[in-house]
């Protein structure tokens, strides 16, 4: 029978090395691996961590409540009285509901009950808008 292949014939084997998989960290951390290290004088690093296992949580740095009131010097700036009166004049005379006004500006209607009610804060971004719809000034010289 004739050969197929023209010439030698040859197989090009490589060797082939199988190592041991590395330990995982969980086997790392078990006592009798680390007394095994420590027998044969292997590098054993120990980290104690911060406030580990505990489930404490953070406690806030400035009290809300004093935030809230104002007494701290940390106190959030609210949206002045003449601005609320503005708002609330203006939104009145164009004969619209908060809720309009809100979906006209496209934010909740919460957000424009807080300004009216004097709790928001004030965000210029809104305020620009209230200002574009409703035709008043609300920022500058004339709101605070």
């Amino acid at each position: 029978m004739p050969s197929r292949y023209p010439g030698s014939i040859s197989q090009d084997w490589e060797p082939v090395v199988l190592h041991k998989s590395k330990a995982k960290a969980q086997q790392l951390r078990d006592p009798k691996a680390v007394n095994q290290a420590l027998r044969f004088g292997a590098p054993v690093q120990t980290v104690k961590k911060f406030d580990g296992g505990c489930n404490k949580k953070a406690v806030p740095v400035l009290n809300t409540k004093k935030l809230e009131e104002g007494t701290e010097p940390g106190s959030l700036e609210r949206v002045p009285g003449e601005v609320r009166q503005v708002i609330q004049k203006a939104r009145l005379e164009k004969k619209m509901s908060q809720a309009e006004l809100a979906k006209l500006i496209n934010e909740r209607p919460q957000v424009v009950q807080e300004y009216e009610n004097g709790k928001a804060v004030p965000n210029q971004a809104v305020l620009a808008k209230m200002e574009k719809i409703l035709g008043v000034k609300l920022r500058g010289k004339n709101g605070k």
